[in-house]
């Protein structure tokens, strides 16, 4: 089994990248790396798709079985390898890869690849792999994509461990394993191509996609490798072997760099593999600008293992609860006892700490036969969020009565109801809530009845109307990707469109104001959440608009807090005065940089 590069003359040849070729990218997490490229070829799309006679079927499966085993051990034997190193939620993402490895939907259909059609084990693989990718990547959802990206990573791993089968690949030097001396260039960010064979992590990492939000981008960043994602055409354009520059705080790959040039970045650079942050160096979730203005952190999580990872940066407050993984777990909707044991473990977790569940969201491109009977032509713009909850109200009267249920054990619970467009939609679910209030009340079993009902903005009807729907509901929360696409017309995907995103447009801002004024004028309290809401762009722009509340990735609260720590509300004001006044977004960009 391979873990480290493989020789020069095995990896595919590439395009050689001319002197001092310079390649731009997205940075993941920073840092600087100096060293040689291993190309990193996807190994699925390598594994031909061959048959095996009849007789060598039981020597196939024998072989997948051996390979699970030693994939099981290797996980294993990492998580042991990174306790202390990192979070223990973050040790935790490799949980859900040792998950997979006794999936019985991936084992079986392997396996019957195998059986049925006679297919090799690296091909049986590969076509259950790109099959289950093919599916998620349909479907406009992190989540699922998430899991594509997971079920590849266990695919890429059960292949390498095919000791001595046919196209696997050579064992790598272990001389240069365990140097550490190479930058991984990749398709796709990958927590398998991220250590060696000795479990140690490589130099740097640069791929042509991946998200900056993925399970590998986190442990990336928890573990301090500095990694770039979304270099365009970077497997043609850089060769193995080749001696480069990876400068992952501006997102900067140089080929071949000069002597002079690397002189240049010793003298200046911090050290190439910072330590990650130091959980427990802040606590708490009220901060104050460097001019004494107020900001509220609280977490953004999607799962368990997300809310422990706030906690232990003194996180309690779960500010947004994503619940749309119960759903995604059979082919039914999950029962209210099953929704109420997992809505409870969460706020367990949160240890007191408020939580507030976002309902489900869901659009028809997500498959769910139960919410939709078939797939709209715009599922964006279709039965969506409430519209979809409320076209099916058991769905929707489950996740209410489980609120109402677990809010009578702690009473910190607030339910936010995504895709609001009219206040009727908001005023619906709050006689739904009240229905389900009345009906425990028959039933005789406890639930709370202080729960606060709030709208997500993230279309520009809702923005518009943002006056009516706080008078309606107890909070306004904004989804500030989602109203930034909707508002721009441009897919947040698109990597043509990704310029749209460098910073809001004036129009953009001023309409962020409004909601912002909107909420104030009814006494309300408003957050926002979304990677683009924090960046360092939208940061201070956002505070100037009068932001006082931001929900933020676990992984990301300790930097966003220095951040905030360092900003001068006052200031900010007036920049976010003068970005709504600029003629576009090239104008906002250059306030920006002066």
């Amino acid at each position: 089994m391979s873990e480290g590069p493989a020789p020069a003359a095995a990896a595919p040849a590439g395009g050689a990248a001319e002197e001092g070729a310079i390649l731009e990218g997205t940075p993941v997490a920073p840092g600087l790396a100096v060293g040689e490229i291993y190309r990193k070829d996807q190994d699925l799309q390598r594994a031909a798709a061959q048959r095996v006679p009849p007789d060598a079927v039981e020597r196939e499966l024998n072989r997948f079985h051996e390979a699970l085993r030693e994939s099981r051990a290797q996980l294993e034997g990492l998580k042991l390898h990174l306790e202390g190193k990192v979070s223990a939620d973050h040790v935790r993402i490799l949980d859900t890869h040792l998950a997979y490895l006794k999936d019985t939907v991936f084992l079986s259909d392997v396996e019957n690849l195998i059986l049925n059609e006679q297919m090799s084990l690296e091909a049986a693989i590969a076509k259950v792999v790109a099959d289950f990718d093919r599916i998620f990547r349909l479907v406009e959802n992190s989540v699922l994509r998430e899991r594509a990206v997971d079920l590849r990573d266990i695919g890429i791993r059960v292949l390498r461990n095919l000791g001595g089968a046919e196209g696997a690949e050579e064992p790598a030097p272990r001389e240069r394993s365990r140097a550490r001396d190479y930058i991984i260039a990749a398709r796709e960010l990958s927590i398998v191509d991220m250590f060696n064979l000795e479990n140690d992590h490589v130099l740097g990492i640069v791929t042509e996609t991946g998200g900056v939000t993925s399970h590998a981008a986190i442990l990336a960043r928890s573990m301090g490798i500095p990694t770039v994602t979304g270099v365009e055409g970077l497997l043609a354009r850089v060769g193995d072997g080749e001696s480069a520059l990876l400068d992952a705080s501006e997102g900067v790959l140089r080929m071949a760099p000069t002597e002079a040039l690397l002189a240049q970045y010793r003298d200046t650079s911090p050290p190439a593999n910072p330590s990650p942050p130091v959980i427990g160096e802040w606590a708490g979730e009220e901060l104050s600008c460097a001019d004494g203005t107020r900001v509220v952190l609280t977490a953004s999580c999607g799962n368990l293992p997300e809310v422990s990872s706030a906690l232990s940066v003194g996180v309690g407050s779960v500010g947004l609860y994503r619940t749309e993984l119960m759903h995604f777990v059979g082919s039914e909707p999950p029962s209210i006892e099953s929704l109420v044991a997992h809505y409870r473990a969460v706020i367990e977790e949160a240890q007191g700490g408020a939580v507030t569940f976002r309902l489900l969201h869901a659009d028809s491109g997500l498959g769910l036969a139960y919410l939709h009977e078939h797939r709209e032509a715009n599922p964006a713009l279709g039965l969506a969020g409430v519209r979809a909850l409320l076209a099916r109200e058991d769905v929707l009267r489950a996740q209410l009565a489980a609120c109402l249920r677990v809010a009578g054990d702690s009473g910190q619970v607030r339910i936010a109801v995504p895709f609001v467009t009219d206040r009727a939609e908001l005023l619906r679910v709050a006689d739904l809530l009240a229905e389900e209030s009345a009906r425990l009340r028959r039933a005789g079993a406890l639930f709370g009845t202080e729960l606060e009902l709030g709208a997500v903005i993230e279309v520009p009807l809702a923005a518009l109307a943002a006056s009516e729907l706080a008078a309606a509901g107890d909070f306004l929360m904004v989804s500030f990707d989602a109203l930034s696409q909707f508002v721009m017309a441009a897919d947040r995907h698109g990597h043509a469109l990704d310029h749209y995103f460098d910073v809001a447009h004036p129009a953009m801002l001023r309409l962020v104001r409004e909601v912002v004024r909107s909420a104030a004028r009814e006494r309300r309290p408003l957050s926002m959440f979304g990677v683009g809401a924090v960046s360092p762009a939208h940061l201070p722009l956002l505070v100037g608009l009068g932001v006082e509340e931001f929900c933020v990735a676990p992984a990301d609260l300790p930097g966003l807090a220095e951040r905030v720590q360092s900003l001068d509300a006052h200031r900010a004001r007036d920049l976010a005065r003068r970005a709504m006044e600029a003629g576009g977004r090239d104008e906002v960009l250059d306030l920006l940089r002066r």
